[in-house]
């Protein structure tokens, strides 16, 4: 079972130009909407206000960066890091530098 979407909780964006992209919970604004940042894309200083709806809730629970948002202390390198840590970046394969086959 899933999660409820609520702060702290990672989500993941499923409609949009963001989708597929992974989020931190930081407020929730009412019954429908919350404010989601990644410090990559969405700042903390600009969340994006998405529809519950349009995300999946994880497992995973970032309570302590819900508290640092509310407390006026978190900063985009802490949400980077812990997203970074959860969803390790994966190799372009468009990126053929490096590669076996990429070579000139």
């Amino acid at each position: 079972m899933k999660a409820p979407i609520q702060e702290g909780i990672v989500v993941i964006s499923q409609k949009g130009r963001d989708k597929g992209r992974p989020f931190v919970v930081l407020y929730q604004v009412d019954a429908d909407f919350v404010l989601i940042a990644d410090g990559e894309a969405r700042k903390v200083e600009k969340p994006k206000r998405k529809r519950r709806k349009h995300l999946a809730s994880t497992r995973w629970e970032l309570p302590t960066l819900a508290e640092a948002y509310r407390q006026k202390r978190l900063m985009d390198s802490d949400l980077r890091k812990a997203l970074k840590q959860l969803f390790p970046p994966v190799s372009d394969p468009a990126n053929k530098e490096g590669s076996l086959f990429g070579q000139k």
